[in-house]
């Protein structure tokens, strides 16, 4: 009986150690992760925008070149950095409203193309190009809208000659002439000219 005691007793002991051992490792496995930081899977993998990925600076949440510089488009910022800088770039959207700053932006990448394949004019050669193909445009319109206006007049003034011209006539149809004989009361033949009788006596 005393034996079976300090048998239950000794497997008991073995199960309390077992389980403190347990929660030693179990602490210091917290430790270690509490040391370590988060694990992998929750750490930032946010992909920079391309202002940050050319400038090779970590993209935070109020960068304010994110919105409107895509990671996928960088030839953008790149042609907008190098006409204009970065900073002015980040001053100039600042200073305008937010619902306008993606048309702000739109418009400073499309006038740092315009100046890489215009360095001495730039935007003024595209407006100047611009504005001579609008003048000859116009030239031309008032053209077709002259020669339309001379159709019109032509195909007026013909309606209204044919309304005033006389009309001919009717062809006439041509008589019957009238037979010639013997005219009755006299006492012998006679010769008949242009419709005149003339007796003649034996």
């Amino acid at each position: 009986m005393r034996d079976e005691l300090e048998e239950i007793g000794k497997k008991l002991k073995t199960e309390i150690d077992g389980c403190n051992k347990n929660k030693v490792s179990n602490v210091n496995n917290m430790g270690r992760r509490h040391m370590l930081g988060p694990p992998a899977g929750n750490l930032n993998t946010v992909t920079p925008c391309a202002a940050c990925k050319l400038l090779r600076r970590r993209c935070a949440e109020e960068c304010p070149f994110s919105p409107y510089f895509s990671p996928h488009e960088p030839q953008k910022f790149a042609a907008v950095h190098k006409v204009f800088g970065a900073s002015n770039v980040s001053k100039m959207l600042m200073e305008v409203p937010e619902f306008q700053r993606a048309d702000a932006a739109n418009s400073l990448v499309y006038e740092a193309n315009v100046r890489l394949r215009d360095p001495i004019y730039g935007c003024m050669g595209a407006i100047s190009a611009l504005q001579h193909q609008v003048q000859a445009l116009q030239a031309e319109l008032n053209s077709v809208r002259a020669e339309i206006l001379r159709y019109k007049y032509r195909e007026a003034a013909t309606t209204i000659l044919a309304a005033e011209l006389p009309q001919a006539p009717p062809t006439p149809t041509p008589s019957q002439p009238a037979p010639v004989g013997p005219t009755p009361g006299f006492g012998g033949g006679g010769i008949s000219n242009n419709n005149v009788h003339l007796p003649y006596f034996d």
